[in-house]
């Protein structure tokens, strides 16, 4: 059970899941010609599970000071599993991770796609051992990988079968991948700053220069609110523009109740935040929003397929 919590089982849980349901209810949906296989898809989602798994091995063995501020009751490393045991998990999660992105760029015919997950394990690496000490920038790498996390799809099963004679019908899937990368990637950001502000006493003892060690609490919340807002109001703009005008009821009510609602509850919360649970709250709420905005996909995808 300690090997799950440090890996963050739930975590990874969640983000094989969003990958299958923009395989199964987006890609599959829209009738265009797939890259991969279901066994290179499913190889696609290990080599990701396993390098993000590897991610959060390495970030607690870095953040063993840290979290014995921020954290004492929940550390691992050092207190149920040892220091020396981690950086093999980390290691044979990483080595495994990127040997399936290995094979599955083989089978796809473009080995220089390998180099992705090579780069994924460094910046991981690099976040939690520099990258996350410096201001924003730790935050920026955590959401783009995130972010890119739903890219590499398009990446591996689009684009090998993108040819001139489909390449608009292509592009446009493409396209609408990266709208939902886009949208991961900013709520993840504003998750990443809410973190941060959780976490501020153990980082300042370590001389971190996270948000708000540098700009203090008052000012970081304010930054999240306003990174927050900006996807609400797109999102409001969208249902109206989009989903109202051409009569996707289902979509529409989906986004409101389970996405754009709980974005109003967050920028409440995080406007009034005062202590260490309500920004936890405010954490895993968006960590469900992301989850719930990528479900979207499946709802309008099968909403705009059976109102046709």
């Amino acid at each position: 059970m300690n090997f799950l919590k440090l890996i963050r089982y739930q975590n990874l849980l969640l983000l094989a899941l969003m990958q299958l349901i923009i395989r199964f209810g987006y890609l599959e949906l829209i009738n265009i010609p797939l890259s991969l296989w279901y066994w290179q898809y499913s190889l696609l989602i290990l080599a990701t599970v396993l390098i993000a798994a590897g991610g959060y091995v390495i970030n607690d063995i870095f953040d063993q000071e840290t979290d014995a501020v921020n954290k004492p009751n929940s550390r691992i490393i050092g207190t149920k599993i040892s220091e020396a045991t981690a950086y093999i998990i980390y290691a044979s999660l990483t080595i495994s991770g990127v040997a399936c992105g290995f094979i599955l760029a083989n089978t796809v015919e473009h080995p220089n796609f390998a180099v992705v997950f090579v780069l994924i394990a460094t910046l991981l690496y690099f976040y939690a051992s520099t990258l996350k000490q410096m201001t924003l920038i730790g935050n920026i790498v955590v959401a783009a990988l995130l972010a890119f996390s739903v890219i590499i799809i398009g990446m591996f099963d689009i684009f090998p079968n993108t040819f001139d004679i489909n390449r608009t019908q292509m592009t446009l899937a493409f396209a609408i991948l990266l709208d939902y990368a886009k949208f991961a990637f900013i709520i993840n950001l504003v998750r990443e700053i809410i973190k941060d502000i959780q976490d501020v006493t153990g980082d300042a003892t370590q001389d971190m220069k996270t948000l708000p060690i540098v700009f203090g609490v008052a000012k970081t919340r304010i930054i999240a609110f306003v990174l927050l807002l900006l996807p609400a109001l797109y999102l409001l703009f969208y249902t109206k523009s989009y989903l109202f005008e051409n009569n996707l009821f289902y979509s529409l009510a989906y986004l409101l109740f389970f996405v754009i609602a709980p974005i109003m509850v967050c920028l409440v919360h995080i406007w009034n935040a005062k202590e260490n649970k309500d920004y936890k709250f405010i954490s895993q709420l968006l960590k469900w929003i992301i989850f719930f905005g990528i479900l979207s996909i499946a709802v309008t995808t099968l909403n705009i397929k059976f109102n046709a």
